[in-house]
């Protein structure tokens, strides 16, 4: 019995082994959406301390996601280089080094930068990450991709939820960056020494030749049409998310009629069902991505559509889930799908260009739907992404048929 179990012991043990990977990227992409969700919520107290206004207050947002962005490239192609585990661990000490600098901030323009800081730190992450978890989990991805996905979506529930709390007790708001800063430290500690040597590329560059690797060879895999085709589908896809996150809550109450207070709940719903993201990751596993994205497209447009066309607040409730599962659920197949096709020596790079062009059309989301509801109504602009996701949609049908 005992020498029977001794196998199946062993498989546990490295299945649990693994895990441990899982576990801390997921933790420090928690940690990077955590220290973004506190500043809106943060954001009246900000104007009384420093005497701003709102617009330098949106400013200061608009700083961490330029930050954010501008680090997709530059982190991928330098985990080409140097390893997952160097460029994730650097990213780390970065956004504590910006959280201890916002736990300090005596004026606001420290706290700007502060903030920068932050974004250009926890920028090194997601990249990165997916390039990671792709090669621990080579039969897994989608679903690794999913839970580290659902675990920092969990942050816009619990960092506003303590940011709350913490005013509500007269605690210094100060405080919560401490934390974020501490937690940043250990768990980039807690990742250097325990996920090197996981997988090939977690130290080194991913192949011999990597450090000969020059701009042009990131751009190799855009010459593919259907690799083409495919950053297109993420690139409209990210435009709608962005855009109907901005603008829901205000469309449920303004454009379909619904209290403030039902609209806020129906907004929390389509974050919600952000948990299904490891199982629509794991799904596109077993029977491919391609399938996946193109019925989860397909669901976001029905349910974009029915938001449109409905009245009252089950019928919105319903269509708001539709989304929800749809668009949250897109994500990690998307990854998933990404670093199947990418060439495993310009992984990185690769993925990083693609990510940022993904962050400069979700940043142009809302200033279009906006301008559009301003100019005509929410019904066109919500339309205008519903003509977005649609052709994703049919993108991803054309690629899964001519696969």
């Amino acid at each position: 019995m005992s020498a029977l179990s001794t196998p199946r012991l062993a498989t546990l043990r490295e299945r649990l082994g693994h895990l441990d990977v899982l576990a801390l990227t997921a933790g420090l992409w928690f940690l990077a959406k955590f220290l973004r969700y506190v500043l809106p919520p943060l954001f009246p107290t900000f104007r009384d301390v420093y005497a701003v206004s709102n617009t330098q207050l949106g400013l200061v947002f608009t700083g961490l996601l330029v930050g954010y962005a501008a680090m997709q490239f530059p982190s991928g192609a330098l985990a080409d280089r140097v390893g997952t585990v160097t460029v994730i661990t650097g990213g780390a000490v970065v956004a504590a080094a910006g959280a201890g600098l916002l736990f300090l901030a005596p004026e606001f323009g420290v706290l700007v930068g502060a903030v920068v800081l932050i974004g250009v730190g926890t920028g090194a992450h997601k990249t990165v990450a997916i390039t990671l978890l792709s090669m621990v989990y080579t039969d897994r991805t989608g679903g690794a991709l999913g839970v580290m996905d659902t675990v920092g979506e969990s942050a816009g529930v619990i960092g506003p939820a303590l940011v709350a709390v913490v005013l509500a007790a007269a605690v210094d708001w100060r405080l919560l960056f401490l934390i974020g800063a501490v937690g940043a430290l250990a768990l980039g500690a807690a990742f250097r020494r325990r996920v090197p040597g996981r997988a090939p590329g977690t130290t080194d560059g991913r192949a011999d030749g990597a450090d000969d690797t020059g701009a042009a060879d990131y751009l190799v895999a855009f010459r593919a049409p259907r690799f083409a085709a495919f950053s297109v589908l993420a690139v409209l896809t990210a435009f709608t998310i962005n855009g109907l996150v901005s603008f829901l809550p205000l469309y449920l109450s303004d454009g379909a009629g619904l209290p403030t207070e039902t609209a806020s709940l129906l907004f929390s719903l389509f974050f919600a069902v952000s948990a299904v993201q490891p199982f629509t990751g794991g799904v596109a596993d077993r029977v491919g991505p391609l399938r996946i994205i193109a019925a989860l497209l397909t669901l976001a447009l029905a349910g974009l559509v029915a938001l449109l066309l409905t009245t009252g607040t089950l019928a919105l409730g319903v269509a708001v889930l539709g989304l929800g599962v749809g668009l949250h659920g897109f994500r990690p197949v998307r990854d998933s799908y990404f670093m199947s096709v990418i060439p495993d020596d310009v992984a990185g790079g690769t993925l990083g260009i693609v990510r940022t062009v993904m962050l400069a059309a979700a940043a142009a989301a809302p200033a279009t739907v906006g301008y559009l509801s301003d100019v005509a109504t929410f019904q066109v602009a919500f339309g205008a992404l519903g003509v977005a996701v649609a052709v994703a949609a049919a993108v991803a049908v054309v690629l899964g048929v001519t696969g």
